[in-house]
């Protein structure tokens, strides 16, 4: 074998080796490093299941619409109603807790997985006044005057309640002589509530 042959082979087992001794160093030559960034702490709009038996004992089990997203998403909440209480008084005394719950500041949990909500502490809600069917809610802010996210808020958790009526439409109005308007909630509102209004139709006659 000439010289010239063995500069040769030696020339290329020295790439061989040191491939061999990185490999064997747990390095491999086309690596490279990635770095994408450190992991979300919570997916947007999850939230963990809560302990039913932990939520029945603090009141009567209930869900609520927040927005998270640009859309309605329902959370569990808790309304307490004495036991005994009449019907009539008690869809009064649901919808009240469902309007302070949907007026609460949503928790530490809600707010990092990108709930709010647009509905304002101190409204109250009544029931019906003599010639109004007997459904009626009365709030104490027209609704008309509420902003389309909370009049969306407000329509899609009453019709999903006690506080509803049987076909899950709820009749609502104002604290003034404005005409009562019957509001439903559709899937188009809770997917866009701040551009589709909940369809309502006016209510005459008690």
């Amino acid at each position: 074998m000439t010289v010239r042959r063995l500069q040769a082979l030696r020339v290329l087992a020295v790439p061989a080796v040191l491939a061999t001794l990185l490999t064997g160093c747990g390095i491999r030559s086309t690596e490279v490093p990635t770095d994408f960034g450190a992991a979300p702490s919570r997916v947007q709009c999850s939230l963990g299941e809560p302990e039913v038996s932990t939520q029945a004992s603090r009141g009567l089990p209930v869900q609520v619409f927040l927005l998270c997203s640009s859309s309605l998403v329902a959370v569990d909440r808790t309304v307490r109603v004495p036991d005994g209480t009449p019907d009539s008084r008690r869809r009064v005394l649901v919808a009240q807790g469902l309007l302070d719950q949907l007026a609460a500041t949503p928790s530490a949990a809600e707010k990092e997985a990108g709930y709010t909500t647009d509905v304002r502490g101190g409204m109250t809600v009544s029931g019906p006044r003599s010639g109004d069917p007997e459904d009626t809610l009365r709030l104490s802010n027209p609704p008309g005057d509420l902003t389309s996210f909370a009049l969306a808020q407000v329509v899609c958790t009453f019709s999903d309640s006690a506080a509803a009526e049987g076909d899950g439409s709820v009749i609502l109005g104002g604290p003034g002589r404005e005409p009562l308007r019957r509001y439903e909630c559709t899937d188009e509102v809770r997917s866009r509530p701040g551009t589709e209004q909940p369809p309502s139709s006016e209510v005459t006659g008690g």
